[in-house]
């Protein structure tokens, strides 16, 4: 598997979406809102609880592998020219 992850890491969105490839599939399982988690001892349980469910750290894998997937390419891999690039590429075209 080629990943550029030097030019991932350099994306603002990659942390944003690596966040909810963690932490939706946990919100879901446990079936929490944001009433649920008012103080951080509470943050606290509910990843001790999730850390200690393997059928919640299995999907959190899962989650976190078809993030990381480029759906433009085939396979798993980035492209040849995306492995290219060192900084995210910046979308220059115009509606």
């Amino acid at each position: 598997m080629k990943i550029n992850w030097k030019v991932r890491f350099k994306n603002p969105y990659f942390y944003v979406a690596l966040i909810l490839a963690i932490v939706a599939p946990v919100g879901v399982y446990f079936g929490i809102n944001a009433d649920d988690l008012t103080s951080w001892s509470m943050v606290g349980a509910v990843a001790k609880q999730a850390i200690l469910n393997p059928y919640v750290v299995v999907t959190v894998i899962v989650s976190v592998a078809t993030f990381l997937i480029d759906p433009t390419t085939r396979g798993i891999s980035d492209s040849n020219r995306a492995m290219r690039y060192d900084e995210p590429k910046k979308d220059d075209s115009k509606w």
